[in-house]
Parts: structure tokens; C-alpha cells; sequence
């Protein structure tokens, strides 16, 4: 058995050689052959990849790809690449992959308030709409860490410019969602 698994793992860091080749052929085969052969640690240097830039065609492919990850796991190494600012140019349409997703971000939910409060409009909108989508159940606390968040966002952010003011609102959305997704809280 150990021996399978070094020949897989060493089949995959192929891939990612072939990943990182910035040839859009190789890119692509590489991204085929790590559903099969690859596991979560594939998905670093395939962000990596995409946010140093790709085609449109390769983009395209990387979205999908990460779209149809079923790993539990991998909702680690998401939300810690959509908290890291060295992935900002790729945070909106990773997060379009996660409401695509098979995988359970229930548990992110304070993740989400936090970049939905700290980045720009559509960066709100698309937590917003993971946020309404999110199964749960959740935890008492998730809210309680929530709302402080969107108090101190509401505090620091008063009404003025027109940019604000729509994310302002987007905001007091996201204060009604909570609320209706509070009553699937678990006791624990």
C-alpha cells in the first residue's frame, strides 16, 4: 500500500510541475489528471497558479476544478487562502467556487461575516450569497461572534459616500439573514 501511495504522490507533484509550466495544455491536462491522482495539498499551488494568471481558458478550468472538490477538508485551505491579502486578486470568483461547491462551509460562517465586512461590494455580495446558502447546522457562538463583527463594522462605517452606502446595506441584509439562520443553532 505505501507503495501506491508514493507512486500517487509523486504522480501529483508531476502534475504540478506541469501545472505551473504557464502552458495552457499542460495546465489543463495537469488539472485532469489531479482529480484523479491529486489530494487537498494539490489545491495551494493550484491557487498559487491561478493567482500569478492564467488564460481565461485555464481560469475557466481552475474554477471548475475547484468547484467540484468533495474533500472535507479543503474548506480549511480555502478559507485560509481567502483570509490571506496575497490572494485579493482572485478572492471574488474563488468564492463564486464555494457556493458552487459540494462541500459544507457551515462552520465558516464567522469567515465569511469577517470578509464580507472587510472587503469591497461584491466581496459582500458573494458572502452574502454563501451565507444564505449554508446548510448548517451552526453553533451559538458562530452568531454571537457574528454580530459582534457587524457591530463594529456598523461603528466604524456611518453613512457618506455612495460606494459605502450600498455596502451599508448589503450589510443590514446580512444582519436579517443571521437572524433567520440563527434558529438552526445546535446545542451543544
Amino acid at each position: 500500500m505505501a507503495d501506491k501511495e508514493k507512486e500517487r504522490k509523486a504522480k501529483m507533484n508531476s502534475l504540478i510541475t506541469d501545472l505551473k509550466s504557464g502552458n495552457e495544455k499542460k495546465i489543463s491536462k495537469a488539472l485532469k489528471g489531479l482529480q484523479v491522482n491529486g489530494d487537498d495539498e494539490a489545491i495551494f499551488p493550484i491557487i498559487e497558479v491561478w493567482s500569478n494568471g492564467v488564460s481565461e481558458k485555464s481560469e475557466q478550468e481552475i474554477i471548475q476544478f475547484l468547484g467540484d472538490i468533495k474533500s472535507t477538508g479543503s474548506a480549511d485551505i480555502i478559507i485560509e487562502i481567502l483570509l490571506d491579502p496575497n490572494f485579493k486578486n482572485i478572492r471574488h470568483p474563488l468564492l463564486s467556487t464555494i457556493w458552487n461547491s459540494k462541500v459544507d462551509y457551515s462552520t465558516y460562517l464567522v469567515d465569511f461575516v469577517t470578509l464580507a465586512t472587510q472587503h469591497d461590494f461584491m466581496v459582500t455580495l458573494e458572502c452574502i450569497t454563501i451565507i444564505e446558502n449554508l446548510d448548517g447546522p451552526f453553533e451559538e457562538h458562530h452568531f454571537l461572534d457574528a454580530e459582534i463583527i457587524l457591530r463594529e463594522f456598523a461603528e466604524k462605517h456611518q453613512s457618506g459616500k455612495a460606494e459605502e452606502e450600498k455596502k451599508l446595506k448589503l450589510i443590514g441584509e446580512l444582519k436579517v439573514i443571521l437572524k433567520d439562520l440563527e434558529s438552526r443553532i445546535i446545542d451543544l
